[in-house]
């Protein structure tokens, strides 16, 4: 599990490599994770936008933006948390991904909440750094 807290925000996320949804032999790896959003403070927070950087092990980037996650921009009360998974694919056996999401408070101020750098590997392959 890899783990970030940022503005009284907890973002914790856990990555699984799917060999039933990946094809090696056709340059196809999948992985899905599993986010878990906990608010630390003392107001509501809503999650708006979510911004993705995906590397993989050949250095190739790609960037995702996009509001919300899975459809949903949820509301978190203090002391609540929000659960969700997604995945990524990826043309190489491993990667990394690192982000973070816009949330607004109650009081209407926005701030950025980070998304810990995490991971992709897949079982059969050796482990690379990203």
């Amino acid at each position: 599990m890899y783990m970030a807290v940022t503005h009284q925000v907890k973002v914790t996320v856990e990555p699984t490599f799917e060999p039933d949804r990946s094809d090696p032999s056709e340059s196809r790896y999948f992985w899905r994770y599993e986010i878990e959003i906990v608010n630390l403070g003392d107001k509501p927070v809503t999650l708006i936008e979510r911004h993705w950087r995906i590397t993989d092990s050949e250095g190739r980037n790609e960037e995702v933006h996009g509001p919300g996650v899975v459809g949903e921009q949820p509301t978190i009360m203090p002391g609540e948390s929000f659960r969700y998974a997604s995945g990524c694919p990826l043309t190489t056996s491993s990667g990394v991904m690192v982000g973070e999401y816009q949330m607004i408070d109650a009081d209407g101020d926005r701030f950025d909440v980070a998304i810990p750098a995490f991971s992709l590997d897949s079982p059969d392959v050796k482990r690379t750094l990203n």
